[in-house]
């Protein structure tokens, strides 16, 4: 039995959302048990109003929370004030070993925020960010990240979004060495600002399979398994990818109905349109991966309709029954290991035998060294950043 805890409170429209596509993710997985978390009342009103049957009940718990983080509170607000928040609830039911997975709707920042410091990052990883593997021309999928947990990047928090975008790619695409590219403003080197620059060169001075610099086409070329930005550059290829989508749908229903031959025609079409219109639906890609966490968090956009909230539910399955945590927190030590053990190999100092040379400069590791500052958590506080 997976057990999969939903903060039903988060997100822009809350219990009218999470409690019809926890309901319908019952019907579709009769090996799920939902654990509801947010305010008592308000969820059994919620489940009574919708028709909830004695068999689906059996599968659902609800677990008390006395707050709620609205979108727009801050990062602050969320994790110091609001500590019985149905978010934070959500999130210790992971760290408890109650649940299997937790997903949420809500306020981005709060959400990354509260998850980071519930259920603490992975070693070697400073932030976690968010995932989703997007289906490309090749007939594969690449996965991009970040796509909004992070909008202040530095070139060392670059490097770690592709270890954990390798490791994921590795653990559920079961690519063995999977090519990671730098989303940037051309494929040459010399473009981007300082931070890709950077970011490039640490990639390249890895033990990642590093491709190079890559363009925005190329995520749906299907080039490279894995592609790298910060979360602002990241979030706006998503949103932008969904306008699309829907644009290009408004398109053909306009076209298909300009006439009466249009629409005879469209008749004709129709399971066609169908099949395409289920294939750029972006409700379907609802729900993303943050990694690097020690549990299995979902973030769903923050305007999910029921339909597209209950994708979201389906990724927490998924990554679960994959065994999505173990296989990307392995993947990530073994590329660690491998990063630390060039190191210091590369500052090794020469033996006597060795003819004398310059020695390399040092490859990075995985984590930033002792003399990088620490930085600041920056998030995004609206909840459909992701």
């Amino acid at each position: 039995m997976i057990r999969i805890a939903i903060d039903c409170m988060g997100g822009d429209f809350g219990l009218p959302v999470t409690i019809p596509a926890a309901l319908a993710f019952c019907d579709r997985q009769p090996d799920v048990r939902l654990l509801l978390t947010g305010l008592p009342d308000q969820i059994e009103a919620r489940l009574a109003e919708c028709g909830a049957t004695a068999s689906q009940r059996e599968r659902l718990t609800i677990v008390p929370a006395s707050e709620v983080v609205t979108m727009d509170d801050k990062v602050e607000v969320a994790l110091r004030r609001k500590k019985d928040s149905s978010m934070r609830v959500a999130a210790a039911q992971v760290r408890d070993g109650l649940a299997d997975a937790c997903v949420s709707a809500g306020n981005t920042g709060a959400w990354m925020a509260i998850s980071r410091f519930v259920l603490k990052t992975l070693d070697g990883i400073d932030r976690p960010a968010i995932a989703k593997a997007i289906p490309n021309q090749a007939g594969r999928k690449t996965v991009v990240l970040d796509l909004g947990a992070n909008v202040d990047c530095t070139a060392e928090h670059l490097l770690q979004f592709a270890i954990l975008g390798s490791a994921m790619m590795s653990a559920v695409g079961h690519v063995e060495r999977p090519s990671v590219g730098l989303l940037n403003i051309g494929e040459e080197a010399i473009k981007g600002n300082e931070v890709v620059k950077q970011a490039s060169e640490l990639l390249r001075a890895s033990s990642l399979n590093f491709h190079g610099n890559v363009e925005g086409n190329d995520i749906y070329k299907g080039t490279v398994d894995v592609i790298v930005c910060d979360g602002f550059v990241g979030n706006v290829v998503l949103k932008a990818s969904e306008g699309m989508a829907r644009l290009l749908g408004g398109f053909l229903k306009e076209e298909f109905t300009r006439s009466f031959f249009s629409l005879l025609m469209a008749s004709v079409a129709r399971p066609v349109l169908n099949r395409f219109r289920g294939r750029v639906d972006p409700r379907r890609y609802n729900g993303a991966s943050l990694l690097g966490l020690r549990g299995v968090v979902i973030k769903s956009h923050g305007s999910a309709d029921a339909h597209s909230f209950e994708w979201a539910l389906r990724d927490a399955y998924d990554a679960v029954s994959t065994g999505l945590l173990a296989k990307t927190t392995q993947a990530v030590q073994q590329l660690t290991r491998v990063q630390d053990a060039t190191a210091t190999a590369a500052t090794a100092p020469a033996t006597a035998a060795a003819p004398a040379a310059v020695a390399p400069s040092p490859v990075p590791s995985a984590a930033p060294s002792a003399a990088t500052p620490a930085a600041t958590l920056e998030t995004s506080t609206h909840g459909d950043n992701a």
